[in-house]
């Protein structure tokens, strides 16, 4: 095999490293959009109308 003919893999590899790493990074964003909409739906569902995140001050 050349090394031209060894070149043509790396830019498919490289394209599905980069995808699975968009995929990873997707994955937890979406894991944790969803938790914390379900962390609020289950205060909601309690009753209790004071469900908003308070942040402390820095």
């Amino acid at each position: 095999m050349s090394e031209r003919d060894a070149g043509n893999g790396r830019g498919g590899a490289v394209a599905g490293l980069v995808f699975a790493a968009a995929m990873v990074l997707f994955g937890l964003w979406l894991a944790h959009s969803l938790t914390s909409a379900s962390k609020m739906q289950d205060c909601l569902m309690s009753g209790r109308s004071n469900c908003n995140v308070i942040e402390p001050n820095r």
